[in-house]
């Protein structure tokens, strides 16, 4: 199978053409199709078991796909690992957000930066100057992505001390630490208290105008319809359909998969 033909449309940003993926003869993932505009909130819904997060491992690729093609900036990524996909400027993060514990809300930040010299051990011996002004550098940045979020104050509180919806909002924060093109977000608003999903949408939205592209997967309805220029649904691990949310909301297949009406 080709790649679709997108010279007809401006080219998306995140294109994904027949993604296929089968544990033991069953397909979790069938056939699936996605688009992801430049400048965009994108949302992806459906049931439990839909395929979802399954079809967002396989877009960064910490599943392989059995078939199919994933088209991002341009070019082909399936066959690059998930961390090179990521040195590309698609990163993503996970239903329970992923932090390191036993270190600082600040170390934390400071360790999504890519490509460091402090990484590269001949600059380290010889160019420690170099180094000390470039973690400056990246200190202040995280300071700032941090203020952002809410959680400067916490900056030298280890991450375990943080509260579930902290842990995203640091996730976040961190992800925007590599200068990404393009963020998937799993389940943002999962587990977290009101005051705290308004003020992880809120940020989103603030990164969205400021120029980040999102696709996000979230069963919380409020959120997906509040952020997204378009939903993409699936069901049973195929696309069930796509549109603006005013349509989804009302689409008839939409309310009998997913919202069981």
């Amino acid at each position: 199978m080709e790649p679709k033909d997108l010279q007809s449309q401006p080219m998306p940003l995140l294109s994904a053409s027949g993604l296929t993926k089968s544990f033991g003869g069953i397909k979790a993932v069938d056939n699936a199709d996605l688009e992801v505009a430049k400048g965009s909130i994108t949302g992806l819904i459906g049931p439990n078991g839909a395929g979802k997060t399954t079809l967002f491992n396989l877009l960064s690729n910490f599943i392989r796909p059995d078939r199919g093609w994933v088209i991002f900036d341009g070019a082909p990524i399936q066959h690059l690992l998930p961390y090179q996909i990521a040195l590309q400027g698609m990163v993503r993060t996970f239903q329970v957000a992923r932090t390191l514990s036993r270190l600082t809300v600040l170390e934390n930040m400071m360790l999504g930066a890519q490509k460091q010299d402090g990484e590269d051990f001949w600059r380290l011996q010889f160019q420690p100057w170099a180094i000390a002004k470039e973690q400056q550098i990246l200190r202040d940045q995280a300071m700032t992505l941090l203020e952002s979020v809410g959680l400067a104050h916490m900056a030298h509180e280890y991450a375990g001390a943080l509260s579930g919806g902290q842990r995203k909002l640091l996730e976040m924060a961190r992800a925007l630490m590599t200068q990404p093109k393009l963020i998937l977000l799993d389940e943002p608003a999962a587990g977290v208290n009101p005051k705290l999903i308004e003020q992880i949408c809120d940020r989103i939205l603030t990164w969205n105008r400021e120029g980040m592209t999102f696709l996000i997967i979230e069963h919380n309805m409020d959120v997906i319809m509040s952020l997204c220029d378009r939903v993409w649904v699936m069901a049973e691990g195929r696309n069930l359909t796509h549109g603006i949310p005013a349509e989804i909301q009302h689409h008839p297949q939409v309310l009998e998969a997913y919202l069981g009406q």
